[in-house]
């Protein structure tokens, strides 16, 4: 069964947070698409993918591209991009996913200062919930880590 998680963006901003989850997602063999809302969002997080750190980047493609089948982590703006063969989704700042049931893991990750941001996490963790989803919901804490809250 999916596992659902909902990140709560307290501390930090998106861009800040998302590379150290996918990070994880790829050390564990995971293939990942993140979900965005607009063209503006991907771009943003394409390049911060290639450097949001000084020693390393994050190998990613954007939807559309030549061999993004090939890619450990995909961006789109497409709830029907899949093409990479995911294992985890990624739902950024409203995106609404197609149906989870194909993934070990969708994500949820929104922004406190956001009311729209706030008001989708919370109808979609409805959805969710009704979907007899395992649902998990993060909040950061001042220092920028993760807390379990639910």
């Amino acid at each position: 069964m999916t596992e659902v998680l909902f990140y709560h963006l307290t501390e930090s901003r998106l861009e800040e947070a998302l590379p150290d989850l996918l990070q994880r997602s790829v050390d564990r063999g995971w293939r990942a698409v993140v979900q965005c809302v607009s063209d503006e969002r991907l771009e943003a997080l394409d390049a911060v993918l290639w450097t949001f750190r000084d020693d390393s980047f994050l190998p990613h493609g954007t939807a559309g591209s030549e061999g993004a089948e090939r890619h450990p982590i995909l961006l789109t703006t497409r709830s029907d991009e899949a093409s990479n063969r995911p294992d985890i989704r990624f739902m950024v700042e409203g995106a609404t996913p197609p149906d989870l049931s194909g993934y070990q893991r969708g994500i949820y990750m929104f922004d406190a200062s956001d009311e729209e941001q706030m008001a989708h996490a919370r109808e979609r963790w409805k959805v969710e919930k009704a979907a007899g989803r395992n649902l998990t919901y993060w909040q950061q804490t001042e220092d920028r880590r993760w807390t379990k809250k639910a």
